[in-house]
């Protein structure tokens, strides 16, 4: 029997900081000894105040498997960890984490099948990684990205897929504003539903994999309207978060 792999803690130095949104913040991270990772994988991070209280998160990975770790924080108004992570940390700080973490929510490019991708708000971090290990291994597996956000300021990574999708005919990227569009966009606000993944997933017949992450509330909905449609469930694959 194959012995469980130990993941230790390990203190990873901040070497960029990029604001993705108002609330929103990737840490790009040198870790020592880091070997790579999944796309969809995470890692848990560990803050440890003086007086020696500490408080743990996971937060999905963002970045492709090879070259430097991306971590993508939302900032929670009443989170403990987040908002420290969004508001303080510097370049040049130490963070300690362990990882990566995960092995079925994830995409490998050896998968042949089109892959339809679902996100709800700071769901797209998991699958945004996916989307950049397809881009930096050049699969050919075509992807279609339906991304739920209240607003146009609160997309992340809004230039990069916008980049991404005029250089790569394989990807497509569909937008759906829930509570303020852009001036000019075809439809009112609204939230996902059967007619946006009818038209912009794939056919059922298709069999693609599907990855969806969200808010539970957002999963349960999105999952539910897939499986109406006639996806087959043992090919969706979900992933919800919580507070932070």
């Amino acid at each position: 029997m194959t012995k469980p792999r130990t993941l230790t803690w390990r203190a990873g130095t901040v070497t960029a900081v990029r604001q993705e949104t108002p609330s929103a913040r990737t840490l790009v991270l040198d870790v020592p000894d880091w070997t790579g990772h999944l796309p969809g994988q995470h890692v848990d991070l560990r803050l440890t105040a003086e007086d020696g209280y500490s408080a743990q998160r996971s937060y999905s990975i963002a970045s492709a498997g090879s070259g430097p770790l991306e971590i993508t924080i939302q900032r929670l108004e009443d989170g403990e960890v987040s908002p420290y992570l969004t508001d303080v940390v510097e370049t040049g700080d130490r963070i300690e984490l362990r990882g990566p973490i995960g092995g079925w929510f994830v995409w490998r490019s050896a998968q042949p099948a089109p892959v339809l991708l679902v996100a709800g708000g700071s769901g797209i971090v998991p699958l945004m990684a996916m989307i950049r290990e397809r881009g930096q291994v050049r699969g050919r597996q075509p992807f279609r990205l339906i991304y739920s956000v209240r607003s146009p300021e609160d997309a992340c990574y809004a230039a990069e897929l916008q980049r991404r999708v005029r250089d790569d005919p394989g990807l497509d990227v569909h937008m759906v504003y829930t509570r303020t569009a852009p001036a000019g966009w075809p439809t009112p606000p609204k939230r996902i539903d059967v007619a946006t993944v009818n038209s912009h997933g794939w056919p059922p017949d298709f069999a693609p994999d599907v990855f969806v992450c969200g808010p539970s509330s957002f999963v349960e909905t999105a999952a539910d309207i897939l499986v109406a449609l006639g996806h087959d469930p043992k090919k969706i694959r979900t992933e919800r978060f919580g507070g932070a």
